[in-house]
């Protein structure tokens, strides 16, 4: 299983650039970096992203994160993935542009 990191082009240029990151805006604020399954994945960008145009989509294993990675209750109750630590560019699996189309962003296959 997969957990996956949503963000904009220019977040993931500085990731590149830099090869770490504390995250987002949001992910600062909150003083976690924000994950979501596959299944949480569709209600993270409708609520978080309708706005935005082109994305980033990443995908990691949530084992390579040992105990910096917590599974803690969000949205409705539902347990979301929390780094606390900085994501760094050796922890993505895979990565890949999500376009805005009709029915919201389209992901693609992601298992």
């Amino acid at each position: 299983m997969m957990i996956f990191k949503v963000f904009r082009p220019a977040e993931w240029e500085q990731l590149r650039a830099d090869g770490s990151t504390l995250g987002a805006p949001v992910d600062l604020a909150d003083g976690f970096v924000h994950f979501s399954t596959a299944a949480q994945l569709g209600a993270t960008l409708s609520r978080h992203f309708a706005a935005e145009g082109d994305l980033v989509l990443l995908a990691c294993d949530p084992a390579r994160f040992g105990d910096d990675l917590r599974w803690e209750p969000s949205r409705g109750g539902d347990l979301f993935p929390h780094l606390y630590r900085a994501l760094r560019l050796d922890d993505i699996a895979w990565s890949r542009g999500i376009l805005p189309g009709a029915n919201g962003h389209d992901t693609g296959p992601l298992e």
